[in-house]
């Protein structure tokens, strides 16, 4: 780790006692100490890992995942796993819980932490709910959110409650259940209701409300829910760059905004592309849809300056929490060519210059340290999670960021 290069609020110090089995202080001994996690979530989502981990794929698909997997493990360390009702309860009753499940307990023993995206949303809601009325929609809306944030707590403690709730009670592009349940209980309510639902079946969760509206309409929305007690824990921020690198200037100014609220930022959904950009004139992303949309050696090298400067924008700023990358690979949606991988499994440059900013800048490398004569040695780096061990055992602690006079004590076994 270069410390001039590691923004002064991601850095933590603390004295750390190292005790042998015995409770005695292990004087003058030579430490290793060995940063394995930030505790800024860098993340990114892990859709096609489900079948993989659940054993599903074979052939050509499974080795198309298996050379992914490497990639996304050496450079990430939280995951978002989909949660669309369309998909994950396409029929009434028979909830896709196993393979979620399997997937999520999959990332967790690699060392990640699992987020769960959304359990409301207009977008993908479950067909079945149109043949419900608007109550019944609504009942059966919280009894979902009740069962799964309940039923994977402690597997899955990050959930997006509610996503997109700015544009749900006008949204009209096509009939889906839930605009009706948020047209009854207008936006706030169904704040209310969602997010008291999710609190109740797991108080640890952290729960988010997410949105790619960034006008003064979400700020509204945010500051009555707050105002209101609705339990938001975090804001979800969403950044598809497909028609362009927003830059610093209208990044900062995002930031600031949303900062005043006093909760952490998740910049939830990050994408930029490699390749032509997308048309200015298009408003609802979705609506362009093209067969062929290929990276470009002149859009990676416009890619991976981009995200450079994007990742240490956001690192920089204290308010700050996560960042999620969406999709590894090209074509994760729409087509596009916003992976940090080729479609033929082949890292571009953005993803080897944000592995030397996560893993290696922002990364404190393995270093030898030795205790004094009462056993206490001083531990300053990224703050994280860190091994400390004397060749023989180990023990894990966790770095926290600033504070003054940090005390922990590690106990190394026989």
């Amino acid at each position: 780790m270069d410390q001039s290069k590691t923004p002064a609020q991601r850095i933590g110090e603390a004295a750390i006692r190292v005790l042998g089995p015995d409770r005695t202080p292990l004087a003058r001994r030579s430490i290793r100490v060995a940063q394995t996690s930030h505790a800024f979530h860098f993340g990114c989502t892990g859709f096609e890992f489900i079948p993989h981990a659940n054993g599903e794929l074979a052939g050509r698909e499974r080795e198309a995942v298996r050379r992914l997997e490497p990639l996304w493990l050496d450079l990430f360390g939280a995951v978002t796993l989909p949660f669309y009702w369309s998909r994950f309860e396409p029929v009434r009753g028979a909830p896709d819980s196993d393979r979620l499940r399997v997937a999520a307990e999959w990332f967790r023993r690699r060392g990640a932490t699992v987020k769960g995206h959304p359990l409301c949303w207009h977008t993908e809601s479950a067909p079945w709910l149109l043949e419900l009325s608007v109550e019944e929609v609504r009942e059966e809306l919280l009894r979902r959110i009740e069962r799964e944030v309940a039923g994977f707590a402690g597997l899955i403690d990050t959930w997006d409650v509610v996503n997109e709730a700015v544009i749900m009670p006008v949204f009209d592009r096509y009939p889906n259940g839930i605009t009706p349940v948020a047209q009854r209980l207008g936006r706030l309510g169904l704040l209310r209701e969602t997010f008291a639902t999710a609190r109740a079946a797991n108080p640890a969760a952290t729960l988010l409300l997410n949105d790619f509206d960034l006008s003064e309409s979400y700020e509204r929305l945010l500051s009555e829910a707050l105002d209101a007690g609705v339990p938001i824990d975090a804001i979800g921020i969403q950044s598809h760059m497909h028609q362009g690198y927003w830059g610093e200037e209208q990044t900062g100014r995002i930031l600031e905004r949303y900062a005043r609220f006093g909760l952490p930022l998740h910049w939830s959904e990050t994408t930029i592309v490699s390749g032509d950009l997308m048309p200015g004139h298009i408003v609802d992303l979705n609506d362009w849809q093209v067969e062929a949309w290929p990276s470009t050696p002149e859009g990676e090298a416009r890619q991976v300056d981009e995200v450079v400067r994007h990742y240490r924008t956001l690192y920089e700023h204290p308010a700050v929490a996560a960042v999620t990358w969406w999709g590894l690979a090209d074509g994760a949606w729409l087509n596009a060519p916003n992976g940090l991988v080729r479609a033929d499994g082949t890292p571009k440059p953005a993803f080897e210059a944000l592995h030397q900013l996560i893993r290696d800048d922002w990364w404190l490398s393995p270093t030898e340290l030795t205790t004094d004569e009462a056993g206490w040695l001083t531990l300053r780096g990224t703050a994280g999670r860190y091994t400390i061990g004397d060749g023989l055992s180990s023990a894990t602690v966790e770095l926290p960021t600033g504070g003054d006079d940090v005390r922990l004590e590690v106990e190394l076994g026989p």
